[in-house]
């Protein structure tokens, strides 16, 4: 095994379903993608990104941002804006639009899913979340549980919460 897998395994964490192990080094390699696709976001406060992935397959990604047309300014007075969209909100409804669909894919995500995200993860047949960084409110995470969705929160080395 080299170095940069011996990287990965130490910083796997358990699933939050209660199942045993980690993420795998590829898993690590898509959270990192959804860590780098979060630059394209024009949010000051938080910079999130999305990957849907099925069959080892990218299907979808997502960022946080305005809706399409508007201007790209997120937050007003330190405020993020009421219409501001979720990177996982993207992602999912870039499928839509796709004709593709997301029936047991895989979601990476860069912090938790929000309790509206998660709804959407849930409708939309993903029957997997690996995330990197923990949000404050746990409500999402919780009802992605509650549903028999596998969540794993998988720190990824450099994106400290």
């Amino acid at each position: 095994m080299n170095e940069i897998d011996n990287k990965q395994q130490k910083v796997t964490a358990p699933s939050l379903t209660g199942r045993a192990g980690g993420g795998s080094p590829l898993d690590l390699r898509y959270l990192r993608m959804a860590r780098i696709w979060s630059e394209n976001s024009y949010c000051q406060r938080r910079q999130v990104g999305a990957l849907i992935v099925k069959n080892k397959m990218i299907i979808s990604d997502g960022y946080n941002g305005t809706p399409s047309g508007f201007e790209n300014v997120c937050e007003e007075d330190g405020v993020t804006k009421p219409y501001v969209l979720h990177a996982e909100a993207n992602a999912i409804t870039k499928i839509a639009r796709s004709g593709n669909n997301s029936e047991g894919a895989t979601l990476y995500v860069t912090d938790s899913p929000c309790i509206e995200c998660s709804k959407l993860i849930i409708q939309a047949g993903i029957r997997r979340v690996v995330y990197a960084r923990d949000y404050r409110l746990t409500d999402g995470i919780d009802l992605l549980r509650r549903a028999g969705i596998d969540v794993q929160h998988l720190p990824i080395e450099g994106y400290e919460e």
